[in-house]
């Protein structure tokens, strides 16, 4: 794979398919023995950022501790996948800087609210709709859609395996046409 070690940024709606385009991402790393580490939003707020709240303050320097990760992970040949939010474009643009422009892959997941809303597996949409969340994106605070990223799935038309095939076509590698 010629563009590796590098990060890929999955940005998108909660609900729009970030974490399951990430695992999906990483078997098929997996099975070409390349290494990558997940850095899943969710996961992140339980370890790396656990003392961060929703503010946007806190949401620019969630961005900002993955984006330095990543660039440490790249730094010792690992490729990361980032699997966040990330709501402001001004803070995608800083996380690509500090990764580095020629490694950072910019994965917008266009899914649209509507979707994200029906299926809402952790519930946010239904408690930001009843009063109950505040500053839910999409709800209470802006998305900022990407300007141009490199790729953009809408995952309610395209299935995750061929999300999978462009990424790694993009990176470099092909993979087999999917079932």
């Amino acid at each position: 794979m010629n563009n590796l070690p590098c990060t890929v940024w999955l940005t998108g709606l909660s609900a729009a398919g970030k974490t399951t385009l990430a695992d999906a991402l990483a078997a098929a790393f997996a099975e070409q023995h390349v290494n990558c580490d997940v850095l899943d939003g969710d996961a992140v707020r339980q370890t790396l950022c656990r003392d961060l709240g929703f503010s946007p303050q806190d949401r620019s320097e969630n961005v900002r501790r993955v984006a330095v990760r990543c660039r440490e992970l790249n730094d010792t040949g690992i490729v990361a996948i980032a699997a966040l939010v990330s709501p402001y474009r001004a803070d995608r643009d800083i996380a690509r800087q500090t990764v580095g422009e020629q490694r950072f892959v910019e994965v917008y997941l266009s899914t649209p609210l509507a979707v994200c809303e029906a299926r809402d597996p952790k519930g946010l949409y239904r408690r930001a709709r009843a009063g109950e969340l505040a500053n839910l994106t999409g709800i209470g605070d802006v998305y900022e859609a990407p300007l141009a990223p490199e790729l953009t799935f809408d995952t309610s038309v395209v299935p995750t395996n061929a999300s999978v095939a462009a990424i790694m076509r993009l990176l470099g590698s092909p993979m087999p046409a999917a079932d």
